[in-house]
């Protein structure tokens, strides 16, 4: 490849990347071209985009970016995945096919990035047991709402009480 080439498929790769600031690695060679229209299918489904890339010009293309931490040790071509609501969700997806041997066997997750920092596949397998954002904010909610609802419970259970009281004698009567 001329250097003139290099350095329009390196320009292509930093403007698709831009505003990129977390993305998982994953190998995906060896799978034929149906598979891997079905895989980019169903991970678009998400929001999900997967894309192709030499690791050198990655490398070169991510330069001073928050993504040239997942390109260092890196070998062979990779695809970058990234997307999703939020990074957790899009760990959760790419962990989740890269268990999923029958259907893509060549798929596995090799490292990624997160915050600046670098993420072996050790390191994403942990971030895929957190919660995503969704899980996180209801958490939140509930325990903004609970004190409430306690509050609420205790003033208004003795007024109830005295209420099925005050109804009982008087239906007595």
């Amino acid at each position: 490849m001329s250097k003139y080439v290099k350095e329009l498929v390196t320009r292509d790769i930093k403007q698709r990347l831009d505003g990129v600031l977390d993305a998982v690695l994953v190998h995906c060679t060896g799978m034929d071209a149906n598979t891997t229209a079905e895989l980019r299918g169903e991970l678009a489904e998400k929001d999900i985009s997967l894309y192709m890339v030499k690791n050198s010009l990655a490398r070169r293309a991510t330069e001073g970016t928050s993504l040239a931490p997942a390109f260092e040790g890196a070998s062979g071509p990779v695809a970058i995945c990234y997307g999703a609501s939020d990074f957790v969700s899009l760990v959760k997806e790419v962990v989740r096919l890269d268990k999923d041997d029958d259907k893509y066997d060549a798929f596995t997750a090799s490292g990624g990035v997160m915050d600046g920092e670098a993420l072996d596949a050790d390191g994403l397998k942990a971030v895929s047991k957190w919660p995503t954002r969704e899980e996180q904010i209801s958490m939140l909610v509930g325990q903004i709402l609970g004190p409430g609802a306690t509050l609420s419970a205790a003033m208004l259970g003795p007024g109830k009480t005295l209420n099925s009281q005050l109804k009982s004698k008087g239906e007595e009567e």
